[in-house]
């Protein structure tokens, strides 16, 4: 009885410490990728075809992506929703390039807006993910 008990303690420590380390990872590519397109909407001397290539490279080169189909398989179902939206939010920020206006439209900052928020409520249901456990 010690024994199985021990092994579900065991086991729930070892859950627990996948996902906060998942989180944080998915949080770390997400925040990354958001500023490397903050980064690049400031650069100068770029085509617009350059911005939307580079923009779409740099979605991919921060494993955005692969770490995003781990949440929806690791992550409670809830959880997954909201980091799918974060993603998308961050997806809308990066489809502003295709946007001839980036630089003097309002959309960059509404869909910088719209990413922050997708952002909290992550953050939120993170928390309350790994404090329930």
């Amino acid at each position: 009885m010690a024994d199985r008990t021990r092994w579900r303690r065991e086991a729930s420590e070892r859950e627990h410490a996948v996902k906060q380390q998942l989180y944080a990872e998915y949080l770390g590519v997400l925040s990354l990728t958001r500023h490397r397109l903050r980064d690049l909407k400031r650069s100068t001397g770029l085509t617009r075809d350059e911005l939307r290539k580079q923009a779409g490279e740099i979605l991919g080169s921060t494993n955005a992506h692969h770490v995003r189909y781990q949440m929806l398989l690791i992550a409670p179902e809830r959880l997954g929703h909201v980091a799918d939206q974060a993603y998308m939010r961050l997806q809308d920020l990066r489809d502003r390039f295709d946007d001839p206006n980036v630089n003097t439209g309002p959309e960059w900052s509404l869909a910088q807006s719209a990413l922050g928020e997708a952002l909290d409520a992550l953050r939120t249901a993170m928390r309350s993910d790994l404090t329930s456990g």
